[in-house]
């Protein structure tokens, strides 16, 4: 059995070749890739590194040849029309090379959300179901190093974080834990055909991150909740950020703040047992 990992040298990508290796060996293994030179440590390793740009079907086509299974990690494009564009390419290509089995990066409880880049992960979705091929859907959380990143250090030195989330909870998951779930389904047996909602079964508020703060740092730090015009001005004004992605990050907050991110399931704990604990993630941030 062969696998293949699209968005090979990415941060998901790299970290599920890791967990792959952890269960067969790198011959089994093909990364596939935009920049075939940044993936030389792969190569190294004994992986096979094919190019493939999810913007030229002609590379898909010929990186796929030989897949029993094939790891989708969804375009990192801004652009939702290019990711849709991109994504078609992917899953004519696999159909094509034959493929035995897809699984895709998707995004939780996709049908549901109000966030617009889940219409872009439900098209895939139904494009994959067309082939015939027998697909897992991972439908990921957001990750925590969305919100848990080096960031943090200046909420320690102001003494707040500050957010237009409310009291809103979030269900998200590390990329570490995410990569762990997708190497399980690509190694295990009896994936096909299921969809998997990948988020954490324990959910986290931003006033609880301020507390975990305090305690790891031994100092005060509160959550000041602010409203979506001010959590974008300051984004804006304070962070020197362009007013389309302080929009979208503004746009992120106000949609756990609506309950976006508050729903659970347990489908991350059955594949890799208990999920990384929040305090321990904040902990690698701030000790790092």
């Amino acid at each position: 059995m062969s696998i293949y990992v699209t968005g090979a040298t990415g941060e998901l990508g790299s970290l599920v070749i890791t967990h792959l290796l952890k269960q067969m060996s790198a011959s089994r293994i093909t990364a596939i890739v935009r920049n075939v030179e940044k993936a030389s440590s792969l190569a190294e390793r004994g992986i096979e590194v094919r190019y493939g740009d999810y913007s030229d079907p002609a590379s898909l086509a010929k990186a796929f040849a030989g897949a029993s299974r094939l790891l989708f990690v969804s375009s990192p494009d801004s652009d939702d029309t290019n990711r849709i564009v991109q994504h078609a390419n992917v899953v004519k290509a696999a159909k094509e090379a034959g493929v035995g089995h897809i699984a895709y990066t998707s995004f939780a409880f996709a049908e549901q959300s109000a966030i617009p880049l889940a219409h872009v992960h439900l098209a895939t979705e139904h494009a994959i179901r067309t082939t015939g091929i027998p697909y897992t859907f991972l439908r990921n959380s957001l990750y925590t190093e969305v919100f848990v990143n080096p960031a943090l250090h200046a909420s320690v030195e102001h003494g707040a974080v500050v957010t237009n989330t409310g009291t809103g909870t979030l269900n998200t998951a590390t990329r570490n834990d995410l990569a762990a779930a997708a190497a399980e389904v690509l190694a295990g047996e009896g994936h096909e055909n299921k969809t998997y909602t990948l988020v954490s079964d324990q959910t986290w508020s931003f006033d609880e991150l301020a507390r975990i703060m305090s305690e790891i740092t031994g100092k005060p730090i509160v959550h000041r909740a602010v409203s979506f015009a001010e959590q974008k001005s300051m984004l804006i004004h304070d962070a020197g950020l362009p007013e389309p992605v302080a929009g979208m990050i503004a746009g992120i907050y106000q949609a756990v703040a609506e309950g976006e991110t508050s729903k659970t399931s347990g489908d991350l704990r059955s594949l890799i047992g208990t999920p990384a604990p929040l305090k321990d993630t904040v902990k690698q941030v701030l000790q790092a």
